[in-house]
């Protein structure tokens, strides 16, 4: 996920060395960074979390996000990173970035995680696809270290089997928690003799896998696995999360009880507009980025979203996802009414203090004023 923030909601850096450095597969590698005592409290994190690398590359700066492989119970704190071809700046960062080099680390950032149950018996559904299963192999070795009575299903797509990153890991975990984690691999451009595990997951696969993988619950024979899902973990393309989160809204699990993480920009809305809104044309919109405040705009209505509208008009303002996944266009609605279509990213806490997504957010008065400088 290319990290588009801005001097006005910027997280704080540190150098950090690299301690260990390990291929994973042809085009994916591990760090694991060293963290020196007193900066160990601004480097606790929640299973689910990721960091930003910064380096440069080609004389420009690159901020990239990274998700924590390791669990927050265990002494270490890795990554995993794609190669994403020959030319890409994380081919440079596997090349030229070794154990005992310094790079400049994030504080953790994110909020892909889910609160913890460690006394209740639950059943936790995961999807992942390619570097998707970064976070996700964090939380399902949370979860199994946390939850003793928890058992996890997970799903990984990738395009053939020398591609499964993680592989090993995956498998300990399986060997070392028979009964309580199952793991199903996808392949897209790899043939398979059991054709339920050929292609991508999709609304279509995620029928399939629901029928003939979670219909029968050993533990409740008036029952089926699928209807004691308490938590959808999905992480990949936003395609891919999209299909999935909808296959598995469509099948009866609630928009609060799916979760995901996004790697990439995507302009989409994961779900579809279920509102309809009063058409209100002539919008009046003031932002204040950077301690700049700009007045005068206008929207031609708001039949779009207010970010993208602002966007087009040329303003560069933060964003990554355009689908209120990701935080980075959060900012202060100081004046006027939005409907946010989806909500799912904000706490209770921080719609009080009058914080909303401009990317997931429709315009319900003529006039709205937003400040960008959380900080």
């Amino acid at each position: 996920m290319e990290n588009q923030l801005t001097i006005a909601n910027q997280p704080q850096f540190h150098r950090l060395k690299i301690a260990k450095k390990r291929q994973l597969t042809k085009n994916a590698f591990a760090l694991e960074l060293e963290i020196p005592e007193e900066l160990k409290s601004k480097y606790q994190y929640m299973a689910g979390q990721f960091v930003t690398l910064k380096y440069h590359f080609n004389e420009k700066e690159i901020q990239n996000d990274y998700s924590f492989t390791s669990a927050p119970f265990e002494d270490k704190t890795e990554l995993a990173i794609k190669i994403n071809g020959e030319k890409s700046s994380t081919n440079f960062l596997f090349q030229n970035y070794h154990i005992g080099n310094e790079i400049s680390v994030s504080e953790p950032l994110g909020r892909f995680f889910i609160p913890s149950k460690p006394n209740e018996k639950r059943t936790i559904i995961a999807f992942a696809a390619g570097i998707g299963i970064t976070p996700i192999i964090s939380h399902i070795k949370n979860i199994l270290f946390e939850e003793k009575s928890t058992r996890i299903f997970l799903f990984y797509g990738n395009k053939s089997y020398e591609d499964i990153i993680l592989k090993d890991e995956l498998e300990l975990l399986l060997k070392d928690n028979v009964g309580r984690l199952e793991v199903y691999y996808f392949l897209s451009q790899e043939p398979v003799k059991d054709k339920l595990f050929q292609g991508r997951l999709d609304e279509k696969k995620i029928s399939l896998i629901i029928n003939q993988i979670l219909h029968l619950d050993e533990d409740d024979e008036e029952s089926t696995i699928w209807d004691s899902t308490d938590k959808v973990l999905i992480c990949g393309p936003g395609t891919m999360i999209k299909s999935v989160a909808n296959a598995c809204y469509n099948h009866g699990i609630p928009k609060k009880n799916i979760h995901f993480e996004l790697f990439e920009t995507f302009n989409d809305d994961i779900y579809p507009t279920e509102k309809e809104f009063p058409l209100i044309e002539n919008v009046n919109v003031k932002i204040k980025f950077n301690h700049i405040e700009k007045d005068g705009i206008v929207l031609k209505n708001n039949e779009r979203k207010i970010l993208q509208q602002l966007l087009d008009m040329g303003y560069k303002l933060p964003y990554s996802c355009k689908s209120g996944i990701c935080g980075s266009c959060l900012c202060y609605l100081k004046n006027g009414e939005v409907d946010m279509t989806e909500d799912e990213y904000l706490t209770e806490k921080e719609k009080l203090q009058g914080k909303i997504l401009p990317c997931v957010s429709i315009a319900m008065s003529k006039d709205v004023y937003l400040d960008f400088d959380l900080y």
